[in-house]
């Protein structure tokens, strides 16, 4: 367990070294809903706009226990970003999945996978942004429909 916490540590220390780079960096935080176990979490995430349009996305999601189950998923996503306004941007999203179940009755599980989705993006003012998520998540013997809802601040 602290290997995959040291893991997604390092993958946020990661995106943070490239901010001093060219391009826009923001932080955000979510609401999450996981539709195999009607799981509520909390997460927080990291961008990076490292090319024109193109943006990467470490996350980390905390989902509250339901039924004896809770879950932390840690996720990379890349976003391909399509400004339909000065205040509006669409964005096809993919990624890498990495979730850790945790069963009060029968222990824990590791599964690792992929996300692929889609997100909307509106400026709120000229640091805050809206946004919202609709994600496929293929985990082995999990796949499931999540959805997220937050807010994120643009440096």
């Amino acid at each position: 367990m602290k290997k995959y916490f040291i893991f997604t540590l390092l993958a946020f220390a990661s995106t943070l070294s490239m901010s001093a780079q060219k391009g826009d960096f923001s932080i955000g935080g979510q609401f999450s809903y996981a539709s195999k176990n009607s799981m509520v979490g909390l997460g927080a995430n990291i961008e990076y706009e490292f090319i024109n349009n193109f943006r990467i996305e470490p996350e980390f999601i905390y989902y509250f226990e339901n039924d004896g189950i809770s879950a932390i998923n840690a996720n990379l996503n890349f976003h391909y970003l399509i400004k339909t306004s000065s205040n509006f941007v669409l964005y096809p999203m993919a990624g890498f999945s990495y979730a850790r179940f945790d069963d009060k009755f029968w222990g824990g599980e590791d599964r690792f996978g992929a996300n692929i989705g889609f997100g909307a993006e509106y400026r709120l003012t000229e640091h805050f942004r809206f946004y919202t998520e609709q994600r496929f998540q293929i985990l082995k013997d999990w796949n499931q429909s999540v959805t997220a809802l937050g807010v994120r601040y643009k440096f």
